[in-house]
Parts: C-alpha cells; sequence; structure tokens
C-alpha cells in the first residue's frame, strides 16, 4: 500500500479517534467564544465516535449526517427546552414588584403628563413613584399598576371597567 492509499483510506473513512480529536477540537474553541453552541458540536463528535466503534465501516457521510444532525438536535433542544428563560428570576426588577400594585394618586396625572402615586409600604426603594396614565386622574384616586415601560409606570382608576 502505497502513502497516498493511506492517505485516501484516513479521509473516506476516519477512524474512531479522529471523531476524539474533532470534539476535543471543539470542547476547546468552546472555551475561547463561550456562548455554549460549539460544545453541543463536539459533544455530536463523540457521538459518532461511539458509532464507529460500533459500525467501523460506516461511510464518511453517514458519519458526516449523524454528527451534523446529533449537534443541531442537540443545540436546539438546548435552546427550546432546557434553557427557557421562563426560569428567570424577576428578583430586583421594578416591574416584578410593581405590576399589580394599588397605590394612592398624590399629584395629578393625566395624558401625557406625569404624576406621583403612593404605595403604602416602599417598593424597590421607594413609597412614592412617577406614574403616567391614559386618562386624567385626580388626586386622592386608588390607582393599581398595569405596565413598567422603561421607566414609566402606567397606572389605571381601579373599579375603572374601560
Amino acid at each position: 500500500m502505497d502513502f497516498l492509499t493511506e492517505i485516501e483510506a484516513l479521509v473516506t473513512h476516519p477512524a474512531w479517534w479522529h471523531w476524539v480529536v474533532i470534539g476535543v477540537g471543539f470542547l476547546l474553541a468552546e472555551l475561547i467564544v463561550p456562548a455554549f453552541v460549539l460544545f453541543w458540536f463536539g459533544l455530536g463528535s463523540f457521538l459518532v465516535m461511539v458509532a464507529v466503534l460500533v459500525m467501523p465501516a460506516l461511510p464518511l457521510a453517514a458519519q458526516l449526517s449523524i454528527w451534523g444532525l446529533s449537534s443541531l438536535l442537540m443545540l436546539f433542544l438546548w435552546f427550546r427546552v432546557f434553557k427557557r428563560d421562563a426560569h428567570k428570576s424577576l428578583v430586583g426588577r421594578a416591574s416584578a414588584a410593581l405590576e399589580g400594585e394599588e397605590g394612592l394618586i398624590v399629584e395629578r396625572v393625566a395624558p401625557f403628563k406625569a404624576g406621583k402615586v403612593r404605595f403604602s409600604r416602599p417598593i424597590v426603594g421607594s413609597d412614592i413613584w412617577t406614574c403616567m396614565a391614559d386618562q386624567e386622574i385626580e388626586i386622592g384616586a386608588r390607582v393599581r399598576v398595569e405596565r413598567i415601560e422603561g421607566n414609566n409606570v402606567f397606572v389605571k382608576k381601579t373599579g375603572d371597567k374601560s
């Protein structure tokens, strides 16, 4: 067997250890680019290594297909199933503490004119907040926080059906 035939055999039928080297390469690249994306491609190459150990005559096209599909499937599962934003904590966010809270208007509010609302207890460090509303609300009216948009607290009169 001459040298070129051996090289061709290595390229067309990678041995199991080739996939180990590729997998380690992806894992090392993940250390440089910490986006937790390359990790899945490295893990996919380890799956191909197992497949080549079980079936040594597995063609290169099948190996590449297993690697690509398994890597993309694991990447998809990571971002769609396991890494959902629903588990994130809202601790320390004003919107988590303010939405639904009821307070008393202490400075008149009108559309396009900010007023002030006082809550019965301090929320995120203050009991008086600047607020806005879609309608005019007089001093002394009870309001409920509907939403937070940036630094704006939007309130609505309680008991208002509109």
